[in-house]
């Protein structure tokens, strides 16, 4: 008779990750960055921002905002599949609403070849738990109208639109963006 396996049996092991952005992150941020935004929905993204695109300049920018973040309440986050960095999510504060502090999402992207595999919904997770024990009871981002790869994301997370619209001047098309929320742990 062949000995039982003790359980639980492991079948591998997980090699993946959210953790606060390094300075070292940087390039591989611009770098999801831009295989993303060139892989989103048409309109999403403005084809001026991707016709300049500049990786070492965004590089650049990103750096700057992992080292000396306007506020403690600035943050990027990466995903993580084994140690590379395959997706991420930057933060900050957002005007406080009447039921209290708000964080707001700026940006949530994964590299497309690694979507599908929750590394998107692990950043979205972290990004909660954090803006949860800095007081935070709401979240917010603001989406492209038409990015409904993104919108269907956060409906999925229990995200929905809150009724505001603002238009961004970006050169040659205005870009109509919609203001989607969630209630945090507290939340009224």
């Amino acid at each position: 008779m062949e000995p039982r396996p003790v359980f639980p049996r492991l079948t591998g092991s997980a090699e993946v990750s959210v953790r606060p952005a390094l300075p070292s992150d940087a390039a591989d941020v611009a770098r999801v960055q831009e295989l993303a935004w060139r892989s989103a929905p048409a309109g999403a993204v403005p084809g001026a921002v991707l016709e300049s695109w500049d990786g070492a300049a965004v590089a650049a920018s990103w750096a700057a905002a992992v080292t000396d973040p306007p506020s403690a309440r600035h943050e990027v986050l990466v995903a993580l599949d084994g140690d590379q960095v395959v997706g991420f999510a930057a933060v900050a504060p957002a005007e406080p609403q009447d039921d209290g502090p708000v964080t707001e999402l700026v940006l949530v992207l994964v590299e497309p070849r690694w979507g599908r595999r929750g590394h998107g919904s692990r950043l979205l997770a972290a990004v909660a738990d954090r803006a949860t024990a800095a007081g935070a009871v709401r979240l917010v981002a603001w989406l492209a109208e038409l990015d409904s790869v993104t919108a269907a994301f956060l409906e999925s997370a229990g995200w929905d639109r809150d009724g505001w619209v603002r238009t961004l001047d970006t050169g040659a098309d205005p870009l109509r963006e919609v203001r989607w929320h969630t209630l945090l742990g507290g939340g009224a």
